[in-house]
């Protein structure tokens, strides 16, 4: 007897009435999504493009005129823009290999049974329950030039520090306090893929022979590819959409320190109502970020289903 072909069992399977009933249950339940993507996500990104290529006054009647990529000429002509550019590639080349490398220390650490492990990831997870506007006010108050903070230098014998206040010190303050939160946040998903791992595999290189250091290099990295590059590429987002810190301590401040391009489209757009240099801005920072998440897909992806 010979077998019915795969594609006719789905189609039959398909037109059949429990088919209709799943393909409609799909519907129903990825519907919600597919909008929300695409009035905050996609509509917002072609409007920002199209504005992007046009110019006019603030407040005027007038439609704006289609000028092309004078709008970008102009941004790469700005010292400011530049400065912006900088700052934020600096602020991620920092955070985000800070950030990574902290979550998967802990993540192995709480993944091996340790006493009282349960406990220290939710003290460790807690930062990521408060909302980053939260965070950002705590953070400031501890680092005020008269904050507990300072007073704990002073009580040891160490000179209060400007932290916020200096153009030193504020991108070194901002990593602080993200990475407070991200780190607890990052790591419950490394933690979940660590669980996800065999234990034959750890098995098989303690009969091998293999110590900690070749373990960790040969069997849990590789194994923990998709949620280590899921984190990598989500962790990089995040931070170089960072806004919420910048906005409240900072005002991209001081000497332009901490001007990331995500706060200076938001001057640009709403403090200084132009939101044509803003809307290049946005569309300079998506080149960006999809140029170096491809870079990480391609790093990480490598033998990925192999």
């Amino acid at each position: 007897m010979t077998s019915t072909p795969k594609a006719v069992q789905a189609s039959r399977r398909n037109g059949s009435p429990r088919g209709r009933r799943n393909l409609l249950a799909a519907i129903v339940f990825l519907a919600p999504s597919v909008i929300l993507i695409v009035l905050l996500r996609l509509i917002p990104t072609i409007t920002a493009i199209n504005q992007s290529l046009h110019q006019g006054i603030p407040g005027s009647l007038n439609p704006p005129s289609f000028v092309g990529g004078q709008v970008f000429a102009q941004l790469f002509q700005s010292a400011s823009f530049w400065q912006s550019v900088e700052q934020t590639l600096i602020f991620n080349v920092i955070v985000n290999p800070l950030q990574i490398i902290l979550a998967l220390a802990l993540a192995v650490l709480l993944s091996r049974g340790l006493p009282g492990s349960r406990l220290w990831r939710t003290i460790i997870f807690m930062p990521a329950a408060v909302p980053m506007a939260g965070s950002a006010i705590l953070w400031g108050i501890a680092l005020e030039p008269s904050g507990p903070i300072n007073g704990v230098l002073t009580a040891v014998g160490i000179p209060a520090q400007p932290f916020l206040t200096s153009p030193h010190q504020v991108v070194g303050s901002i990593i602080l306090i993200v990475s407070w939160i991200g780190i607890g946040y990052w790591m419950m998903f490394l933690i979940a893929g660590l669980n996800d791992i065999p234990d034959v595999y750890y098995e098989a290189s303690r009969i091998d022979g293999a110590g900690p250091l070749r373990t960790f290099f040969s069997i849990t990295i590789p194994l923990l590819r998709r949620p280590l590059l899921f984190v990598l590429v989500a962790d990089t987002v995040s931070n170089f959409v960072l806004f919420a810190p910048v906005q409240i301590l900072t005002n991209g401040g001081p000497q332009g320190q901490s001007n990331f391009l995500m706060y200076n489209i938001y001057n640009q757009s709403f403090n200084l109502s132009n939101a044509y240099s803003g809307s290049a801005q946005l569309v300079i920072l998506l080149i960006i970020m999809i140029a170096i998440v491809t870079v990480q897909f391609r790093l990480l992806g490598t033998g990925e289903d192999s």
